[in-house]
C-alpha cells in the first residue's frame, strides 16, 4: 500500500500581506501575495477589484422621499 502522501500537494494557510486575504500556498514557498494582489503588484491588474465596475449614482436629496405619516411601532 502507498503513503497516502505520494503525489500530494502539501498547502499551507497564508495571509496576503497587502489585503489580508487567507489563501493556500504550497508548503515551503515564500510568496505572500494572494493571486489577485500579486498580479496587481506587477502592474497587470487595476488597483482596485471594484475598478471596472459602472458607478452607482446615489440619489439627490430632491429625489429621496420621506413618508411622515404611519402608526406608531
Amino acid at each position: 500500500m502507498e503513503p497516502f502522501e505520494s503525489g500530494a500537494i502539501q498547502l499551507e494557510l497564508k495571509y496576503c500581506e497587502r489585503c489580508g486575504g487567507l489563501w493556500l500556498r504550497p508548503k515551503g514557498s515564500e510568496l505572500v501575495f494572494c493571486v489577485s494582489c500579486a498580479l496587481v503588484m506587477a502592474g497587470l491588474a487595476p488597483h482596485s477589484r471594484f475598478s471596472s465596475r459602472p458607478a452607482i449614482s446615489r440619489p439627490q436629496a430632491e429625489e429621496v422621499a420621506f413618508w411622515t405619516e404611519g402608526g406608531n411601532a
